[in-house]
């Protein structure tokens, strides 16, 4: 417990995040309390942390939607080159103040943002990963 007027050191870490809170509601009063994010890496970056994933073909998994909870994104600046796409990690999700992250993103000089096709591509990869629905009993197999 600290006492008062003393300095604590909280350890921080600092991902890149990207917003999957619509953007209707971020745009329209009242703003909401808290935005939701999930952090987005290189895949090159996914790899060193997520070993499996450095195995022929887990990517193709990935592109073609059938790994549950990771999204791919192509390269904003080498769309070509698979080796630079981003993928999107749904299954770690953050809730960060919209004020606080306001602020944050008005300090930075520039930030990405998805333009439609793109944009409903990825919303429709999160709303599937959260929509499912699990039945207590199912038809039985034919």
């Amino acid at each position: 417990m600290a006492n008062a007027g003393e300095t604590i050191e909280i350890p921080c870490d600092v991902y890149d995040l990207i917003i999957v809170t619509h953007s209707c509601d971020l745009e329209n009063e009242p703003n909401p309390q808290f935005v939701v994010l999930c952090p987005i890496y290189p895949v090159v970056k996914f790899e060193s942390i997520n070993e499996d994933f450095k195995k022929g073909g887990k990517w193709n998994l990935v592109r073609q939607g059938r790994v549950m909870g990771l999204h791919l994104l192509a390269s904003p600046t080498e769309p070509a080159n698979n080796r630079k796409a981003l993928v999107v990690d749904f299954r770690e999700t953050y809730s960060l103040p919209y004020g606080y992250l306001a602020r944050r993103i008005s300090e930075l000089e520039w930030h990405w943002r998805l333009r439609s096709p793109y944009l409903e591509h990825f919303s429709q990869a999160f709303a599937r990963f959260f929509m499912r629905v699990g039945l207590p009993s199912s038809i039985p197999k034919f």
